[in-house]
């Protein structure tokens, strides 16, 4: 396997499903994203509090430019496979659009790094 070269850009670790099909059509039901996100919310980070009705940090709703979209962090993949799998086999089933996130560089030389 070929490596891939070093950057100063950071891949984040996050995933978006779109509320597209890949053909562009726009997905149904309009509260999909919410839905995968609430059957998704009892996946929480060790230790955090049992919080009812709030969605984990692991699959979270969003909008991309005007968009309904869910936010998949990789992170599940580990923390339960089996769930991981569901949501990209969601995505499958449903011929949903998937885009991989990056984290773009900080530009402000001022800020002071982590």
């Amino acid at each position: 396997m070929a490596e891939t070269p070093q950057s100063n850009i950071d891949v984040a670790e996050e995933f978006f499903i779109l509320g597209l099909t890949s053909d562009g059509k726009q997905f149904r039901p309009s509260d999909w994203a919410d839905r995968l996100s609430g059957a998704m919310s009892c996946f929480q980070p060790e230790g955090s509090r049992n919080v009812r009705d709030a969605f984990s940090p692991y699959v979270r709703p969003t909008m991309l430019n005007g968009i309904r979209a869910v936010v998949v962090d990789l992170a599940l993949k580990n923390i339960e496979p089996l769930a991981y799998h569901f949501v990209v086999d969601f995505a499958k089933d449903n011929d949903l659009q998937v885009v991989e996130a990056c984290e773009l560089p900080d530009n402000n030389p001022n800020k002071a790094k982590k």
